[in-house]
């Protein structure tokens, strides 16, 4: 298995030894985020209380994709209607889009970036 860059930037020589393993969760490169163009996170959260919104909607701000579970509040439909209207407000604010992609569980996503509501299926 002869690599090059990678296995001697981390490991001082060109091939691993049989039976050895490269850890590639321990790989890290500092230049990988601007090579590859990205600008953000996608980010999981969990909403318990509907104050909760205004804390990720800053991720929101930031460029991040935010997949929100709010199972928590899913009972109140109070508050399930004014979390979709605060959601609609962020999105409006950052050119961004808000779909739900299951069962409480709703996608923010930043400016540039929309949510395709059509499910990819395979063809026969």
């Amino acid at each position: 298995m002869a690599k090059g860059g990678i296995l001697r930037r981390h490991h001082g020589a060109d091939t691993l030894e049989e039976g050895s393993f490269l850890d590639l969760g321990a790989l890290s490169f500092d230049d990988a985020d601007s090579a590859l163009g990205a600008k953000g996170n996608v980010r999981m959260a969990e909403v318990l209380r509907l104050d909760d919104i205004h804390t990720y909607s800053k991720l929101t701000y930031q460029g991040d994709i935010v997949i929100l579970d709010y199972t928590s509040i899913s009972n109140d439909a109070t508050a399930v209607k004014r979390m979709s209207a605060d959601l609609r407000n962020i999105v409006r604010d950052t050119g961004g889009d808000v779909a739900g992609i299951a069962k409480n569980l709703l996608c923010v996503t930043p400016a540039g970036i929309r949510i395709d509501r059509q499910k990819l299926r395979p063809t026969l």
